[in-house]
């Protein structure tokens, strides 16, 4: 501070003195929607459905062997790539539900979260000057990561309600010869989507037509609805050499604030992806890898209660929905629903999330922010709620139509 003020003093007019500008690729990211809504809803006191995390709490056995870790650690760096158990008890699982043969010490590196997996991979493939397909709607931190790896995204877009997309115009878009990678993420967030077998073998051709890397976003691997089923894209003939597989544990567990996620892939693709992770995080969280290997144990039933639990507050929030007359697309997958808001008259998404969160006590994401292209028919809502909650957030949206028209 005291170096600042001499800074004033010297320039004769109170000001500081002039510095270097900052990186502009930095100040182009824009700001998260997702967060933004998180503290609108803490200053209206509205009901948080618009950042997804659950809000219940993790496995009794996660928390216990924490509370132990605690005490009796480890407490130090892991392996930069992962702690050997947790490698362990991690690839047996990916390996039960893929059908694979992934190596734990070849073929995996753990991350601090599915966000920082994303970002290492495309950093491990892309150079300065490529390009990489990217759905439209998407997850709202690809484009800038894509940036960040100097690179430049090109949009397919998904069709709502269905969400589908051409084939002849992903075909199109990866055709350009600067286009190295592909972004997948399924099921897909913000739209509830799950990419059938179908969809996906196009995918698959199209990227062994033009030798693509793929890069899938599975984080919701394990909330999907039926008669939906998840297939891996690594599965598919002639994937697992090109692809990419990030992950995480914080949606299947309930501990998004653990940050553990992790990608898989093969062993010259991983190797690299080892040395990237190293340098932008060095190790994830020894503590937490620690506790987490007693989930990783868990058996199949473990998944089938979680796809129940997520299934019943499917039906309760969208049965309410139902009932308030407000129109939605049925998500085949995550805990988030798009709801249809062009029967208001508020006209932006933006100005409807932010009045909605003020008047009416509920928080949700306008869709916009997802779009590449201009769409603004829709509010993000997340059902990862205990069930007096989603029911109270119901409540509040009875007189929605009176308070917003």
């Amino acid at each position: 501070m005291n170096k600042l003020r001499a800074c004033a003093s010297a320039s004769g007019e109170g000001m500081c003195c002039p510095m270097k500008s900052l990186n502009p690729c930095a100040g182009e990211i824009p700001v998260s929607a997702i967060h933004t809504m998180t503290e609108v809803a803490y200053e209206y006191d509205a009901i948080n459905l618009s950042q997804g995390f659950p809000s219940f709490t993790p496995p009794k056995a996660l928390t216990d062997r924490l509370s132990e870790v605690t005490h009796g650690g480890p407490n130090q760096y892991a392996i930069s790539y992962g702690a050997a158990n947790f490698r362990e008890a991690l690839t047996q699982k990916v390996n039960r539900f893929t059908k694979m043969d992934f190596d734990p010490d070849e073929n995996v590196v753990v991350c601090n979260g599915c966000t920082e997996a994303l970002l290492v991979a495309l950093f491990t493939v892309v150079a300065p000057g490529d390009k990489v397909v990217v759905f439209d709607p998407c997850y709202e931190n690809y484009v800038p990561d894509i940036r960040m790896a100097g690179a430049e995204p090109i949009f397919v877009q998904l069709t709502p309600p269905s969400f589908s997309f051409s084939e002849e115009e992903l075909d199109r878009a990866c055709s350009d010869p600067a286009v190295k990678a592909l972004i997948l993420n399924n099921p897909h967030n913000p739209s509830g989507k799950v990419f059938d077998r179908d969809e996906l073998s196009a995918i698959a051709h199209i990227a062994e037509r033009h030798d693509l890397y793929v890069i899938t976003d599975e984080v919701y691997e394990h909330i999907v609805y039926e008669p939906m089923e998840h297939i891996y894209f690594c599965t598919l003939p002639g994937m697992d050499r090109r692809t990419i597989m990030c992950s995480s544990l914080s949606e299947t567990f309930s501990i998004t604030g653990w940050r553990l996620g992790y990608l898989y892939g093969p062993k010259e693709i991983v190797d690299t992806a080892k040395r990237v992770h190293e340098r932008f995080s060095n190790s994830s969280s020894a503590p937490l890898m620690e506790a987490a290997v007693a989930g990783l144990m868990f058996p199949d039933a473990y998944y089938e209660a979680l796809k129940a639990t997520y299934t019943a507050k499917r039906r309760l929030f969208c049965s309410g929905l139902d009932a308030l007359g407000i129109p939605y697309i049925q998500p085949q997958g995550t805990f988030y629903v798009l709801c249809d808001i062009s029967g208001f008259s508020m006209g932006s998404d933006t100005r409807f999330a932010l009045e909605f969160a003020r008047r009416v006590g509920v928080a949700g994401v306008p869709a916009s922010y997802f779009f590449q292209h201009p769409e603004r028919r829709y509010i993000r809502f997340h059902f990862a709620r205990e069930d007096r909650i989603l029911n109270d957030a119901l409540e509040r949206m009875v007189p929605a139509k009176r308070l917003l028209d």
